[in-house]
């Protein structure tokens, strides 16, 4: 089956901190070596692997280098990734908005794309104009828009708004109505970066449904761009991890968010006390987090209590402080919430450093599988003084939870104790 969509070879060279190479003697060094002789482009040489987290040595960087993917009619397409790991870059360069500084892109049939709120919008045109305008510049007769129309206006939830011009429309309204015309305007091929997220839940259930339909119902070709991984793993049948501007995995989209979150946790081995990768003002920081009894051995049966340490380090005194406690499984499914205010209630000010323990009773269990902590601690403004994800990761091992041995595996996070009878 030929592929819709063929990367070969793409890369994308950016020079930090300027528009172009800089100066014009090196422009004109670039134009004539590429375009009068034919060559490649000096500055290739030089770019540097997209690492944001080393400052490095080069002004040349490459957002995307090496990339080779195809895409086969129908398919769903999750790209997962870090924060400038290239996402938005492949889709700016399968959306044209961009050109590729090495390879080539092979697409079949006409591209939608929403890379962010208001992309291709005219913002002194009303709802309806824009309607029309971005109809034309996929290729519609004005027929084929007024056939759609009214199922545009409904699907965005923008109908009183319609004849306003969208600069008087809020980030929300224009996430909605430019999704309603990118899904319905009938592409060959949908491209949605993360600006879903802008929208509230509600039409986020709804666009993800449209996606579905538009893929399997009508066997269009979708590429997804989201941190939400539930949201990846509902809509996508296959998944490319992108890691520093390259492939790092590519397979089904169950596989590549276990990947993806696997090496997230694999990043984080650093004791908390070290770790710098958290978020908060720094009036108290978590230096330390045990399982009691494990002894480094982090995996314990489905069957006994757990017993969580938590220490904490006080560098200003915390007023009616509050600890939240959140256990997730490697989907980034969140399988159980504790806080302290729903336990203890108000707390006294934090002023020494203390340590935490929090029992776990053995009617409450957690199926199979492999799971992570992260801790968070707010003061009396609910203001987050720290946080850390991933402080802790550990393994459940299935044994004597249910009498029977029987386990519905991948139905349920969580197991609870049962009594069954009939009456």
């Amino acid at each position: 089956m030929q592929p819709v969509i063929r990367f070969e070879n793409v890369g994308k060279l950016y020079r930090l901190g300027t528009v172009g190479t800089g100066t014009i003697a090196h422009d004109i060094q670039r134009w004539w070596v590429t375009s009068v002789l034919h060559k490649e482009d000096p500055y290739l040489q030089i770019g540097e692997t997209n690492d944001r987290s080393t400052k490095g040595s080069s002004e040349y960087v490459y957002a995307l280098k090496d990339i080779n993917l195809e895409v086969q009619q129908g398919d769903v397409l999750g790209i997962i990734g870090k924060n400038g790991a290239g996402k938005s870059t492949l889709l700016k360069l399968l959306s044209r908005v961009t050109a590729p500084t090495t390879g080539k892109i092979y697409t079949k049939g006409r591209i939608a794309s929403l890379l962010e709120v208001g992309t291709g919008f005219h913002g002194e045109l009303t709802g309806r104009e824009n309607i029309y305008m971005n109809g034309s510049i996929l290729g519609m007769k004005k027929w084929e828009i007024d056939k759609k129309l009214d199922e545009i206006i409904d699907f965005s939830g923008c109908e009183r708004y319609i004849d306003t011009p969208v600069k008087r429309y809020s980030s929300g309204m224009m996430v909605r109505l430019g999704f309603a015309v990118a899904a319905h305007l009938d592409p060959e091929i949908l491209v949605v970066d993360e600006v879903l997220a802008v929208g509230d839940a509600e039409f986020q259930k709804k666009a993800i449904g449209k996606m579905q339909d538009v893929s399997k119902g009508e066997g269009r070709t979708v590429l997804f761009v989201s941190h939400n991984m539930a949201a990846v793993k509902n809509l996508c049948q296959k998944g490319v991890v992108l890691k520093d501007g390259k492939v790092d995995y590519l397979g089904t989209a169950i596989e590549s968010i276990d990947h993806y979150l696997q090496g997230m946790v694999t990043h984080n081995t650093l004791s908390i006390k070290d770790r710098i990768d958290r978020d908060g003002s720094g009036k108290c920081r978590f230096t330390g987090i045990r399982i009691k009894g494990l002894d480094g051995n982090y995996q314990l049966n489905d069957d006994i209590p757990i017993t969580l340490e938590v220490d904490l380090s006080v560098n200003q005194i915390i007023h009616n402080p509050r600890i939240g406690i959140s256990i997730y499984n490697l989907q980034n499914d969140c399988a159980l919430w504790m806080d302290s205010q729903s336990v203890l209630g108000t707390l006294s000010d934090f002023v020494n450093d203390c340590t935490l323990r929090i029992e776990i009773t053995k009617d409450f269990a957690l199926a199979a599988g492999n799971y992570f902590i992260n801790l968070v601690c707010y003061d009396s403004n609910s203001e987050m003084a720290d946080y850390v994800q991933h402080a802790i990761e550990f393994k459940v091992l299935q044994s004597t939870f249910c009498k029977t041995g029987f386990y519905p595996a991948g139905k349920s996070i969580c197991m609870a104790k049962q009594n069954w009878s009939f009456i």
